[in-house]
This record gives structure tokens, C-alpha cells and sequence, in this order.
């Protein structure tokens, strides 16, 4: 090549990388020291005077051009030894959300459902390790208490550690108890075992409602997951009846214990997959003083009315529990007004919504647990049901939840806020309720127990999903755990109370009617269905408060969009 020939080749090449200078300019990138590999991918070898915008074809180092100068992924970086910034994942719009949501829902389902799955294996679980009556009911307190007791903690715990290390921690903490209550040799174990279970439960929970809280942030994608979540955890209880009745009726009721191993291995080889790691950088600190003092009084208040049922409420360990629980919880709350690093920040509860919300659940819970008791004992001991029959009288109760669950929170609430939905679900259920005080010994099952069920399912589940996706909408990030927490708790607490409530008022009535009264089968008979009419009636009395409460309380229009503290990066 001569010199002349060369000198028109090094002008051509300076006069396209000055384009390329003055593109980069006009589009508002910093010009950079070029260097000779980065300048020769961008230039290319093209005739002299041709622009670079106007090539779109020749021999290029890179890929063809799209009719603009692109310049390659490490070309902003070229020269600054160091590799382009990952952009961290916020939580906010999570890639795979839906099938998140399906693991959550998943673990949810089994801790809601052991509730009620272990009822129906009581009968079988007492002739095989040959517990006494007295000691029965501790199979389903063991549980109660510990998972009353510390939800709130585990809440914190959610928030401190990170969601998903506790989520997965709960899961194979639930699974191990479960063993071990399945294999359990004798009494001792098998009480043991239920209280793990509800150890780990209470980690599981609170972190399974706030990973729901914070993968779901657009309003239209939480309202179709709090109404999937909401069906879930309103039908748990009646699918623990099926499943617990076709477990122990063809395989053994060791099963109901084993099944968990399922649920939970599902569970967490979702989550390993399809959360992401990582902790709250604004992690708050521990609350010691508060954990001790709302863990004692919560563990005092389900034992009261716990021992209720076995005792009289003269008794110094039925009042004289329920009495320190309620002193215990009136210091937890004082302190949380001076404490530093409060467990439960009254920010979280004050709020009108969801204070609502959590009375909601609170009411809801206590009704709703008197209904699947009495319920079952009528079908069982009146109609003559199997366990199994009994699980599919209760399916399409469950159905008419998921419907109405799903309606609630994707057309009624977004137009007309919780404030007309959650007290039209309570005065559906107290109607349901209300209604049921009707069933007789000559009552069939399509005719008069199935259209009440339907009601009472309907009016469940304009409560359940909007009352729970209220009680967590607009939480800050680093609350989420405990704001979750405390639905939880309020319904664990709610159920307490209520079951013990309605037994010693059953029990009651049943005996009154006894009196003056020749005890012979039809007399029993009929003590038994005017006990069930009085657990009803008074199931009803509750669902009618939540309806005064939730209308007092619940703000009007449709919610508030969350701004301020809740935006942001969410650990998951």
C-alpha cells in the first residue's frame, strides 16, 4: 500500500471515530480515552467518509448493526477495571411469583390443616398407645400453646434472620416433628412431638404471610394472591377433616402425622428453588423484654381456656391463668410504648384497618373453629357419618370460600374498600350460623345442613382475604414479619378462646336440659342437639360483634395505595 494510499486510510479512520465521539456526546454518554480494540470493534473497516450510523453491514468485530451505534455490554466500562454493577433484586416484582405463591399457600395448608387432621386420629391414636381421656385433650393443647405463644416471635424472628431461612427452617423443623410424633412409641413423645410442631409452626406462619406480603406489590397481583392465600387458609381446616378421615380410615392414624413429610418437602424444595436469599439490611433489634413478657401471657391466656374445658371456671388453673395472661399482656403493651426496639410497634396495630383486621380474624377464628367442632360432632354422633363422609359433607363449605374469597379481593374490595365486605361476610356467617340452630335428628343433609354450610362459607370468605390483606397492606418492609404475626396470632388466640367458650356452654346446656329428664336414649339424643343449637347460637353472637367492630372500625372507599416506608428493597 503506498504512503498516500495509507495517509487517506488514517483520515478516514480518525474522521469515524470523531462520529462516533459526537454520537456518543449527543446521546449523553461521557466520551472515554478510546482504545485501539474498543475503537476498532466500533469502527470496523469501512470505506473513508462513511458514517458509522449509516453502516449497516462489513466486516465488523461485533455484531451487525440495527441502523444506530450500540456499543458493546463492557464498552461503559472499558478502561475502569472493574466489571459492570449486578443490579440487586428488590423482591418487588418477583420472576416467578405465582409459583412462590403455590409453595407459600402449600406450608400455609399444612399448618392450618394439623389443626384439625389430628381430631380425627385422636380416637384411634388413645386405643393404640393407651392414653387416658384426661390426658387427650393435651395432644391438641401441646400444640396450641406453642404455637400461640411464640408467633409473635417468630415474627420478629422473620424479620431479624431473613424470611427465607426461617421459612425454610420452619418447614424442615414441622417435617421432623411430625416424624416423630408419626413413630411416637407412647403419650410422652407424641405430646412432645405436637409441641414442636407447634414450635416450628410458629416460625413457619408469621415468615409464609410476610414472603406473600412482600413478593406481591402491585395491587392488582396481591389482591388475586391475598384471595388465594385467604381461600387457603379458610379452607384448611375442613380439608384436615377430609384428609384426616380417609388417612385413618384406610391406612392408619400415624398417617395423619406422616403426611407432613409430604407437604413440607414440597414446600422446601419450592422455596430452596424459587426464593432468594438474603437479610434485611434494616434489621431491628430484639426486643427481650417485650419477647418474654407477651410469650408468657399468651402461653398463660391459651392454657386458661385450655383447662377450661377440663375444669371448672372456678378453678385457680382456669382463672387464675387467664388472670396473669391478662396482667402479663397489659405490661407487654405498656412497655412497647417505651421500649426501644419495641417486638410489636404500635405503629402496626393502631392503624384503623388493620386493628380491624385483626379483630376480624380474632372473631372469625372463634367462630369458625365452634363450627368445624360442633359440626363434626352432629354428622358423627347424630347422622351417623364416617370420618370420611364427614370431610366431603364439609367440600362444598370450602368451595363456596375459595369462590367468594377470590371475588372479594379482585372486584369488591379494590371498588368498595373491606368496610362493606368484611361485615357483610360476618352477617352471612351469623345467618349460617343462626340457621343451623334448626338441624334435628331427622335432618338430611341436602335439604337443611348443606344451605346453611353454603352461607357460612360465602361470608367466610369475604372475611378472610380482605381481612388479611389489610392487616399487612402498607407495612414497612422490616415490620412485615410481625404485622403477619399478629393475624396469625389473632386467630390462633381467637380459636382458644372460642373453643373453649363453646364446649363449657355446650356442656352446660346439655346438662341443664338432663335435669328433671328420664335419661334414656332419645332424652341423650336431644341434650346433645340442644347443646350443639347453643354453640351455634352463640358462634352467631360472635360473627354479629365482628360485624358491629368491623363496621366501626374499618375506613371507608377502597384502600389506600402504600407509599412511604413499605416501598423499597424487600430481603427475602
Amino acid at each position: 500500500m503506498g504512503r498516500h494510499t495509507k495517509d487517506a486510510a488514517e483520515e478516514g479512520r480518525a474522521a469515524r471515530i470523531a462520529a462516533a465521539t459526537e454520537h456518543l456526546s449527543a446521546a449523553g454518554a461521557p466520551p472515554r480515552a478510546p482504545t485501539g480494540a474498543t475503537l476498532d470493534s466500533a469502527a470496523g473497516q469501512r470505506p473513508a467518509g462513511e458514517s458509522i450510523e449509516e453502516s449497516s453491514s462489513g466486516p465488523s468485530s461485533g455484531p451487525p448493526s440495527s441502523g444506530r451505534f450500540a456499543p458493546p455490554p463492557s464498552a461503559a466500562y472499558a478502561g475502569d477495571g472493574a466489571a459492570p454493577p449486578r443490579a440487586p433484586h428488590t423482591g418487588a416484582r418477583h420472576e416467578h411469583r405465582w409459583l412462590v405463591l403455590g409453595v407459600i399457600a402449600l406450608a400455609q395448608l399444612m399448618v392450618v390443616l394439623d389443626a384439625t387432621i389430628v381430631n380425627i386420629a385422636l380416637p384411634s391414636a388413645q386405643r393404640d398407645l393407651g392414653f387416658t381421656d384426661g390426658n387427650r385433650q393435651w395432644i391438641v393443647t401441646a400444640y396450641a400453646l406453642a404455637f400461640g405463644s411464640l408467633l409473635l416471635l417468630g415474627g420478629r424472628i422473620a424479620d431479624l434472620v431473613g424470611r427465607k431461612v426461617v421459612f425454610l427452617t420452619g418447614l424442615v423443623g414441622f417435617a421432623l416433628a411430625s416424624a416423630i410424633g408419626g413413630a411416637a412409641p407412647n403419650f410422652e413423645v407424641l405430646v412432645t412431638a405436637r409441641a414442636l410442631q407447634g414450635v416450628f409452626g410458629a416460625l413457619l406462619a408469621p415468615a409464609a404471610l410476610s414472603l406473600l406480603t412482600t413478593t406481591f406489590t402491585d395491587p392488582k397481583e396481591r389482591a388475586k394472591a391475598f384471595g388465594i392465600y385467604g381461600a387457603v387458609a379458610g379452607t384448611g381446616g375442613a380439608v384436615g377433616l377430609l384428609l384426616g378421615g380417609v388417612l385413618t380410615e384406610y391406612l392408619d392414624w400415624r398417617w395423619c402425622l406422616y403426611v407432613n413429610l409430604l407437604f413440607a418437602a414440597l414446600a422446601f424444595f419450592g422455596a430452596l428453588r424459587l426464593l432468594h436469599p438474603g437479610a434485611p439490611t434494616d434489621r431491628p433489634k430484639l426486643d427481650i423484654p417485650g419477647t418474654v413478657l407477651v410469650s408468657a401471657g399468651l402461653f398463660c391466656i391459651v392454657y386458661g381456656f385450655s383447662n377450661a374445658e377440663t375444669h371448672a371456671w372456678s378453678s385457680v388453673q382456669t382463672w387464675g391463668f387467664l388472670a396473669v395472661g391478662g396482667i402479663l399482656l397489659l405490661a407487654f403493651a405498656g412497655w412497647q410504648t417505651r421500649a426501644k426496639h419495641p417486638l410489636l410497634p404500635l405503629r402496626v396495630v393502631l392503624d384503623r384497618d388493620r386493628g380491624a383486621s385483626y379483630l376480624a380474624m380474632f372473631v372469625s377464628g372463634a367462630g369458625m373453629f365452634g363450627v368445624f367442632l360442633f359440626l363434626t360432632y352432629y354428622l358423627q354422633q347424630i347422622l351417623r357419618y364416617s370420618p370420611v363422609s364427614t370431610g366431603l359433607a364439609f367440600l362444598p363449605m370450602v368451595f363456596a370460600m375459595i369462590v367468594s374469597s377470590v371475588v372479594a379481593q379482585n372486584k369488591l374490595v379494590p371498588r368498595l374498600g373491606a368496610k362493606p365486605i368484611v361485615p357483610l361476610g360476618m352477617g352471612l356467617g351469623a345467618a349460617g350460623l343462626a340457621w343451623m340452630t334448626a338441624l334435628d335428628a331427622t335432618s338430611g343433609y341436602a335439604g337443611h345442613v348443606l344451605p346453611p354450610l353454603l352461607v357460612l362459607g360465602v361470608g367466610m370468605g369475604l372475611i378472610f382475604a380482605p381481612a388479611m390483606s389489610m392487616a399487612t397492606a402498607g407495612v414497612a418492609a422490616h415490620d412485615a414479619g410481625v404485622a403477619s404475626a399478629m393475624v396469625n396470632t389473632s386467630q390462633q388466640v381467637g380459636g382458644s378462646i372460642g373453643t373453649a367458650l363453646l364446649n363449657t356452654l355446650a356442656t352446660s346446656a346439655a346438662t341443664s336440659y338432663l335435669v328433671g329428664r328420664r335419661p334414656t336414649p332419645a332424652t341423650q339424643v336431644q341434650a346433645q342437639l340442644h347443646s350443639y343449637s347453643t354453640a351455634y347460637w352463640w358462634s352467631a353472637a360472635f360473627f354479629a360483634l365482628g360485624l358491629l367492630v368491623s363496621v366501626v372500625l374499618y375506613r371507608k372507599g377502597p384502600p389506600r395505595p402504600a407509599v412511604g416506608p413499605s416501598e423499597g428493597p424487600v430481603h427475602m
